[in-house]
């Protein structure tokens, strides 16, 4: 099984502030369904709980939720105890490709075992960001650089596809 990461990202590697992306780009929402649509996606959480009501579940892919409250309850999504523990489930039914989502904690502890990285840069400064995205260390090479792209709201950003060098 592939397990990917998809994040966007302000400088500095910021994910998120209080519990929400600080910013409002579209076309990256929808990028993320375009490359997550079909797969599962794992998510803390704290992730789950950021999504709005209305998406929850996001559909079009199994959502799983990783915590260590044994009693929490997502609607619409699987619970796991642990991110080994979901991913052993995909390998066991044949799943080809798995996405994690976030947040912070769960990027972290995923980064070893990943094998791609779909990154969103955005060209902003996040003011008392608290969630950062993990380095992206040696052991990866961009593989797509994607264009510099202006959204209709203004912002720059790019797409960028990392692999496991």
């Amino acid at each position: 099984m592939r397990l990917g990461m998809i994040w966007a990202e302000a400088r500095g590697g910021a994910i998120g502030r209080g519990g929400d992306m600080p910013w409002h780009l579209p076309e990256d929402l929808a990028h993320f369904k375009q490359v997550t649509l079909g797969a599962p996606v794992i998510m803390g959480r704290r992730t789950w709980e950021s999504l709005p009501a209305r998406f929850r579940p996001l559909p079009g892919r199994e959502n799983v939720v990783i915590t260590r409250d044994a009693a929490y309850a997502a609607a619409g999504a699987t619970v796991r105890s642990s991110l080994e523990t979901a991913i052993g489930e995909f390998e066991t039914k044949g799943v080809d490709t798995a996405w994690i989502m976030g947040g912070g904690e769960l990027y972290r502890a995923a980064m070893p075992l990943a094998d791609e990285l779909v990154v969103t840069r955005i060209g902003l400064d996040v003011d008392a960001a608290d969630t950062f995205s993990p380095p992206i260390g040696p052991e990866w090479r961009l593989a797509d650089a994607g264009p510099e792209l202006v959204s209709r709201t203004g912002l720059g950003y790019a797409f960028e596809r990392w692999v496991r060098a």
